[in-house]
Parts: structure tokens; C-alpha cells; sequence
């Protein structure tokens, strides 16, 4: 398997990790799950979204779930928040739609995990290309981006 340059930042800072490599035309959360042999709800999309002061933020959440845009701008501490458009993604971040990763961004914005991360040692999120995901700890994720645990999805898990 090819290294992305995630799984060089996650080597260079002693952070454990399982790789998997899948089929890169499939572009949707629970198929990408699938496709992994694991449960949705420990597969997680990363989303980048703008607050009223152009300021950004980035929300990890399960790829079978939607992010609740008022609980994601309480979580930030922000009246109201939007999605970005797409084709602001890879200025913005490095990134292209369907391989944002909560690591390596080309700044550092702060990053919100969805609190059901908390049920499992490991979740997967892009490795940071499509056609690859990196199984890390969530306690890893919030250490490297400095994050934190916020109720961010629409109804219950």
C-alpha cells in the first residue's frame, strides 16, 4: 500500500494506526464502510465547515450520520455556522471532497469529534486520499488536532 502523506504525519508523531486501502470510485459513507468490512458507525467523515466571521471549523462525525448545524455552532461557540462550498475544500485544506482527513490540513482549525467516537478504541477517517482510511484512536485524533467531544449529529445515535 502506498503511504499518504497522513500516515506520514501520524508515523512521524508515533501514532498508531491500521491502514485500508478501497475501491476510490465509491464515494458514499455507509458503501465506504462497507466496502471496509466495518460498522458505520466507527467510519467517520470529515466535514469543514465556516462560521459568521469567515472563521472555520472542522466536524468528525459517522458516516451514516448528519451534522446538526446549530448543535456544530454551540460546540464552537458561534451563532450559526455553514458548510463550505466544495470547490473551496482544496485551497482551503489540501484536501479534495471524498479524502478530507481531520489530519494534516494545510492550517490548523479547531476540530470537534463526534462523541460517539468515545464507544470504540479505534474509528476510521480518510487517509487523507480517496481510497484510503486510517483507523485511529479517537483520543489520538483530538490530541493531534487538539480537539474535543461535542453532540454534533442530527437524533440519537
Amino acid at each position: 500500500m502506498e503511504k499518504t502523506n497522513v500516515m506520514r504525519l501520524l508515523d512521524a508523531k508515533s501514532i498508531s494506526y491500521e491502514a485500508r486501502e478501497y475501491d476510490p470510485e465509491i464515494t458514499s459513507g455507509p458503501l465506504v464502510a462497507a466496502a471496509l468490512g466495518e460498522d458505520p458507525d466507527c467510519v467517520f467523515k470529515t466535514l469543514v465547515t465556516e462560521g459568521p466571521k469567515k472563521e472555520h471549523f472542522v466536524f468528525v462525525i459517522p458516516v451514516n450520520a448528519e451534522l446538526d448545524l446549530k448543535k456544530a455552532a454551540k460546540a464552537a461557540h458561534v451563532k450559526s455556522i455553514v458548510m463550505i462550498h466544495q470547490k473551496e475544500l482544496l485551497p482551503l485544506t489540501g484536501y479534495v471532497h471524498g479524502g478530507c482527513s481531520p489530519f494534516g490540513m494545510k492550517k490548523a482549525f479547531p476540530t470537534f469529534l463526534d462523541e460517539t467516537a468515545e464507544l470504540f478504541d479505534s474509528i476510521f477517517v480518510s487517509g487523507g486520499r480517496r481510497g484510503y482510511q486510517v483507523g485511529v484512536s479517537p483520543a489520538e485524533i483530538l490530541s493531534y488536532c487538539d480537539g474535543s467531544y461535542a453532540d454534533l449529529t442530527v437524533g440519537t445515535f
